[in-house]
């Protein structure tokens, strides 16, 4: 209260001081910053979100572009000490040379013992095909398009489950989001505008009531814990081997594949070169 509405006033006077501020609009702030919470969350979770599809794109298609090159570049150390090794018949050579085909022959992985179905990351593209019917489908470039982004992020804005005003909603909103996820991760800017459009055509969410003081403070405590969540997320992310590659060239990470690439066919160039000398 205002210190003025205290002070003892003439039962004759007029009226006490002016009062300060009331439980309803003490609540009415509470409300007003549950709100900005909320939103500030909603914007790190899709700026989270975006950051993992890039990871998760660039993971796989590191893999699938450069895998190749990189297993060439075994096979020619192993070439290349086994040629020394046959040259010089050092014991030492001889070792480093059954060490390096060692690396081109790795003892089998989860991936040879489950016969293909899993990986280390859990079950394989093509296992989850055939399981769910859909095609494997990898991703054309590490970060999908400004239009999809943008597509996504107004999506997200509108969809989210903390803005549902009942359980009921909240539901609805979750199941609507994992598929707006999944067609970001594709890049699919045609499915994106599908579901901009069935969402603009579905129920309308009610208005939230007034929450009790008690429920906002509450909801103010799970909004920290999930926003600290989702920065332990993002440090896991950003701390990564591929997250500190994407983080190397931030404005084009398709072009840092790029160059990667053209660096490993020097080198394999050199090592063929280097072949060649010692066999020829």
């Amino acid at each position: 209260m205002n210190p003025e509405a205290e002070q003892s006033a003439d039962p004759g006077s007029a009226s006490p001081g002016p009062a300060g501020p009331g439980p309803a609009e003490d609540t009415t702030r509470l409300e007003r910053a549950v709100r900005a919470a909320e939103q500030a969350l909603i914007e790190f979770e899709i700026a989270v979100e975006t950051f993992r599809v890039e990871v998760e794109n660039f993971s796989r298609l590191h893999h699938q572009r450069l895998g190749p090159m990189y297993a060439r570049l075994d096979e020619l150390d192993a070439l290349i000490a086994e040629a020394v090794a046959a040259r010089t018949g050092d014991a030492e050579d001889q070792r480093r040379a059954r060490e390096m085909r060692g690396l081109v022959q790795p003892m089998p992985g989860v991936d040879e013992l489950f016969g293909g179905w899993m990986d280390g990351e859990g079950l394989s593209p093509e296992a989850t095909a055939m399981l769910t019917e859909k095609p494997v489908q990898p991703p054309k470039r590490v970060r999908p398009s400004d239009e999809a982004r943008r597509a996504y992020r107004e999506l997200v804005r509108k969809a989210h489950p903390d803005l549902a005003p009942d359980e009921a909603d909240r539901v609805r909103r979750e199941a609507f989001i994992v598929r707006v996820n999944a067609a970001y991760g594709e890049g699919n800017e045609a499915l994106l505008r599908e579901l901009a459009e069935e969402w603009a055509a579905g129920p309308v969410p009610a208005q939230r009531r007034p929450s009790l003081g008690e429920e906002l403070y509450a909801r103010l405590e799970w909004l920290a814990e999930r926003k600290e969540l989702l920065s332990m997320v993002a440090a896991e992310l950003e701390s990564s081997a591929i997250g500190a590659m994407i983080k190397m060239a931030p404005d084009d990470p398709d072009g840092l594949l790029v160059e990667i690439a053209d660096g490993l066919v020097v080198q394999i160039a050199e090592r063929e070169a280097h072949l060649a000398s010692l066999v020829g």
